[in-house]
């Protein structure tokens, strides 16, 4: 629940900062309070779709039995961990020139479609963040929708706590710090999620485990263990592994290292 938690935090947080970057952009625009009703109706749009992408992903799971629902979990595992991925090279990439970014869109869509196109950007922002928090939340807590609800309530009230410590300007976060720290922390959530959907395919017949286990360190730390089982929750960390999830995971570090490295290359 903790790694849910997390992403519920950092995903409200991100959401916060994009409102706040709208909110003091419009405050200082000529549409004034027409702008800002736009701007929170924009916000309660983006809530609503993102509410509808969880409740269209619970329907179609309770559409689905037996092998079906198991491909559907399991591909859902995968593009949690994918997207995670995307979101944190995106910020690398981007999260320097986010304001502007944000505040450019903003102003074009004002002059070409006003209050209707600051509704459309704060919609699209907000709906982003909460689609991603959806889908992080459905591959790590698939069989545990309380402990979801529970996540997700403590993770909003966190951010909510966050945003007012920022807003108060007591400087206790630094954006550069946080994106690098929770970013490091996102990609292990997301090479976890790797690991529990490659154990999955294992598990289904789809893929051979080559070699299993290939080593064992259960008598130093069992995943079956209460420190184990957080551990390989917050980083797919098994204690007898097979060579196929093995390879899996120094496959997703390197291609991610490799990335990263392009990346800072070319900024």
């Amino acid at each position: 629940m903790l790694s849910s938690l997390f992403i519920v935090w950092r995903e409200s947080v991100e959401a916060m900062l994009v409102i706040g970057i709208l909110y003091a952009w419009l405050k200082n625009n000529p549409q004034g309070e027409v702008g800002l009703r736009a701007l929170w109706g924009g916000v309660v749009a983006g809530i609503a779709l993102a509410g509808l992408l969880g409740w269209t992903m619970l329907a179609v799971q309770g559409e689905l039995a037996g092998e079906a629902l198991e491909w559907f979990q399991t591909a859902m595992l995968f593009l949690a961990s994918l997207l995670i991925v995307q979101m944190v090279l995106w910020m690398q990439k981007h999260g320097r020139h986010m304001r502007q970014g944000l505040e450019r869109e903003l102003a074009q869509a004002s002059e070409k479609r006003g209050v209707f196109g600051v509704a459309m950007v704060a919609a699209l922002a907000v709906a982003r963040e909460g689609a991603e928090t959806v889908i992080f939340l459905y591959g790590m807590q698939m069989d545990d929708p309380a402990g979801s609800a529970i996540a997700f309530g403590a993770g909003v009230l966190l951010a909510g706590i966050t945003a007012w410590i920022v807003n108060r300007g007591l400087g206790m976060l630094n954006y550069r710090n946080f994106f690098r720290v929770s970013g490091l922390l996102l990609l292990l959530f997301a090479v976890a999620l790797l690991a529990a959907g490659t154990d999955r395919l294992i598990g289904m017949g789809a893929l051979p485990p080559l070699v299993d286990p290939l080593w064992d360190t259960s008598l130093l730390l069992d995943d079956s263990s209460p420190s184990g089982a957080l551990l390989s929750a917050f980083t797919g960390y098994r204690a007898r592994p097979s060579l196929m999830l093995a390879i899996v995971y120094v496959a997703f570090w390197l291609a991610v290292l490799l990335v990263q490295r392009r990346l800072k290359r070319n900024a």
